[in-house]
């Protein structure tokens, strides 16, 4: 071996050990460590006094199947595989964990292989031989960031951050879907009792018109009174369309949230059934379990580490970048001794990149990463009261609700009742017409409003649980993720 060669060997430990020095020596990550948010919340629900409510139990993962209704079980289910904001949702999170591999990449040496094979041909008339050579070379390149101040380790905490963010979207995406899909399969429902308590009103109001053209034609009842009769018939009629258009927009909806075209599933909800009915009771928790329970709060403190692992990214600017870089490898014109020691070359070495005046511009961007550091600190506890107000908004609702609920339930019981005895009454002549259309029209409008407070009662049900978080199990989401 020459003596250059020897020499450049020689040299080659000192290299390394430098480098090892500067990786293990003096390292640290520039900025401010992380440290999660402390919010203080209620230690109990305002609302949790009703007799609705419990704050011992968990709340129910598949709270939907509390409601007893298979077909709303077998919707969600689908939903689950088909949605089409849930599977964008879950690409995003594909994109995300790529984006993390990506950034911990930085933390490992990047090796590459190079080659070359040229011929040429130098030129005669430009003062060179004219000689025509091919030219060879095989080498390897490599290059190794050594992350003195922690610009890769706070790229990486900000990426595996962000990438729990998204995780988070889709939580709340998953339980969004979910509450859609319970929502629409209640005004389903809901609009087709509405539909069955108006055909029955006006069946009832079409025998009333038969009777009241009975009398007439025997002179017991006045041509008035028939117009009336005729009057409230279309009137009750008139109610029909309002209603199965709402029904149809619904079934179209439902459809969308299934990945379905418009129209798939008239077949399917054709059927009639009854209003879900939620469970006697709810497991509501305490307010501190909403903080671990909503993934919108869960996300808004992963954005709140995003940026402040941020800040350190930006403060490694102020200080220099080290790396360490080599090549090996063989040159030569001729294939036969290619591989010989007289072909082969090597460098090895630490860089340095420091930006030692920038204008103020780095200063500034820190300045700017701690501002917004300090906004999405500001943006958690919004998100957290909000969130909390919500769910007292929805217990209340729940409670208010199912109390006008068994109200009207004896109202329809008392309509039902004045209707049969005023028509009986009207038959032997004992009360006026006005009497009978009263009562109609009070057990028609009574019904009505009883199938929509059901419908309301099921509702409230469902965005209570939404509000507090229900449908996931946050416990299985952090360990999935470690």
């Amino acid at each position: 071996m020459r003596g250059k060669e020897k020499l450049r060997l020689k040299k080659l430990p000192a290299a390394l050990t430098l480098s090892a020095v500067l990786v293990f020596t003096g390292c640290t990550a520039v900025g401010p460590d992380y440290v999660s948010p402390k919010v203080k919340v209620p230690e109990k629900w305002n609302g949790e006094k009703s007799v609705n409510f419990n704050n011992e139990n968990r709340l129910s993962e598949q709270w939907w199947e509390l409601f007893d209704d298979p077909m709303l079980d077998e919707l969600i289910k689908e939903a689950s595989v088909s949605n089409l904001d849930l599977k964008e949702a879950m690409a995003r999170v594909d994109e995300y964990r790529s984006r993390l591999g990506v950034v911990t990449g930085e933390r490992y040496p990047s090796i590459g292989v190079e080659g070359d094979l040229l011929r040429q041909k130098t030129s005669e008339n430009a003062g060179y031989t004219g000689t025509t050579n091919t030219y060879k070379a095989l080498g390897l390149e490599a290059g190794w960031e050594i992350d003195l101040f922690g610009r890769v380790r706070r790229s990486i905490e900000a990426a595996k951050a962000n990438y729990e963010v998204v995780q988070e979207d889709r939580n709340d995406v998953r339980i969004s879907i979910n509450s859609r899909i319970a929502l629409n399969y209640i005004k389903i429902r809901t609009y087709q009792a509405r539909l069955e308590a108006s055909n029955s009103n006006i069946e009832l109001q079409r025998e009333v018109l038969r009777i009241t053209e009975s009398r007439f034609k025997y002179g017991l009842a006045t041509a008035l009174e028939v117009a009336q009769a005729e009057q409230a018939l279309a009137s009750s009629e008139a109610t029909v369309p309002p209603l199965r258009i709402q029904l149809s927009e619904a079934i179209n909806t439902m459809a969308v949230l299934l990945g379905r075209n418009p129209g798939e599933l008239n077949q399917l909800m054709s059927e009639k059934k009854s209003i879900p009915v939620p469970p006697a009771d709810a497991a509501i928790g305490v307010p501190a379990d909403i903080l671990r329970q909503r993934p919108d709060i869960r996300s808004a403190e992963r954005q709140l580490a995003v940026e402040t692992a941020r800040v350190g990214i930006a403060k490694a600017d102020l200080y220099p970048q080290f790396s360490l870089s080599g090549s090996f490898g063989y040159q030569s014109v001729s294939s036969g001794n290619l591989f010989s020691s007289g072909g082969n070359y090597f460098s090895i070495g630490p860089s340095l990149r420091w930006n030692i005046f920038s204008g103020g511009s780095i200063l500034n961007q820190i300045d700017v990463q701690d501002a917004i550091v300090r906004q999405k600190a500001l943006q958690y506890e919004s998100i957290v009261l909000n969130a909390l107000n919500e769910a007292e908004n929805t217990m209340t609702a729940y409670t208010e609700d199912s109390m006008r609920l068994k109200h009207l339930e004896k109202t329809v019981e008392a309509s039902k009742k004045t209707v049969k005895l005023s028509l009986n009454l009207y038959k032997q002549g004992l009360v006026d017409f006005e009497n009978v259309l009263n009562s109609q029209l009070s057990q028609f409008t009574s019904e009505d409003r009883l199938a929509q407070a059901r419908g309301d009662s099921a509702e409230d049900f469902v965005r209570l649980y939404a509000a507090l978080g229900g449908g996931w199990n946050p416990d299985s989401i952090v360990k999935n993720q470690k």
